[in-house]
């Protein structure tokens, strides 16, 4: 085995690859051709001697070589990069942190977080992206983040079954409820019965996250007038009228105008846990002082009770 002759930029391409989960991803994000993302691939492979990377039908996989070589290319990079910048005369590695976050922390466990951090730590800069809970653990995997906030819907497996195992801590666990417009006629009561949800018009997510706006318990297929990615507007989407569509109960305070976020009431509860994720190794300062700031907002942040009921104008839309 001659590793020691695999290139900087060959690491670079494996790490964006096993943090993106295709090669085509990966191209993408590097502004490369796929080509030459498979050549740096291939002869990064033929210095290890080993595949690094099991090629399937929906992406590639990292052999348990290549678990080994990602964690250790994400070292080697992240020292070259804090050499360049301490030769630029740029802050120190040790003073910033890379976060991942799931769609809704933006709206009030972040903000809040940060805001926290700044106060008491101000020398600390924090970095964050916002992805899907795949797209973070992997991107936990390759040493692009160092922590991330990921939610965990029963029955509350593991994010995945790579090993290490990544550290979970429980920040918080919400309960799901339903955003209406505050016009409609399920706004008037103080909870939504779940046999009031048939036959209503969804705002959801798109593809794979389709899920994450009707309500899981429904009985029923649904009918999805409108999908969305952004929480903002498909709170927006709600007040004016276009349908209705689940929301974690943290989402109240952040909700706009002509919008009531509800219980909902029958049949189990639907909870979602909010959980800190990182891999199993000594925790540096700056990065247990964004933890612990996370945890603190969390703890104070209880599921805000539902705000009173706002009219707005009901608007006309139609199915996209």
């Amino acid at each position: 085995m001659v590793f020691s002759d695999a290139s900087l930029t060959a690491l670079r391409v494996f790490r964006e690859v096993a943090e993106r989960g295709t090669l085509t991803a990966a191209a993408t994000a590097l502004g490369y051709t796929q080509s030459a993302v498979s050549r740096q691939i291939a002869s990064l492979e033929r210095a290890a001697g080993v595949a690094l990377l099991e090629r399937r039908h929906d992406g590639v996989r990292l052999t348990p070589a290549g678990r080994i070589v990602v964690r250790r290319a994400a070292t080697v990079i992240d020292q070259v990069d804090a050499t360049a910048r301490e030769l630029a005369g740029l802050p120190d590695e040790h003073a910033t942190v890379r976060l991942g976050w799931f769609a809704s922390a933006g709206a009030w466990l972040l903000p809040r977080a940060l805001s926290a951090l700044r106060r008491t730590h101000p020398a600390i800069t924090v970095l964050t992206r916002e992805g899907s809970t795949p797209a973070l653990v992997r991107a936990l995997r390759a040493g692009t983040v160092d922590v991330a906030l990921l939610a965990s819907a029963p029955p509350f497996r593991p994010p995945d079954t790579e090993t290490p195992a990544l550290e979970l801590h429980i920040l918080a666990e919400r309960s799901l409820r339903i955003a209406v417009p505050a016009s409609d006629p399920l706004a008037r009561a103080e909870f939504i019965d779940l046999a009031d949800l048939r036959g209503q018009r969804w705002i959801a997510g798109p593809g794979d996250e389709q899920a994450m706006g009707v309500w899981p318990g429904l009985d029923e297929r649904p009918e999805i007038a409108h999908t969305a990615r952004d929480w903002l507007a498909k709170l927006r989407l709600v007040a004016a009228g276009c349908g209705i569509t689940t929301a974690p109960a943290t989402l109240a305070a952040a909700a706009p105008a002509g919008v009531r976020i509800l219980p909902v009431r029958g049949g189990p509860a639907e909870q979602r846990r909010i959980l800190l994720a990182r891999l199993p190794r000594p925790l540096p300062e700056p990065v247990a002082r964004l933890t612990a700031a996370l945890r603190a907002a969390a703890i104070e942040t209880d599921a805000p009770a539902s705000p009173g009921s706002v009219r707005a104008p009901m608007a006309a839309c139609r199915s996209s």
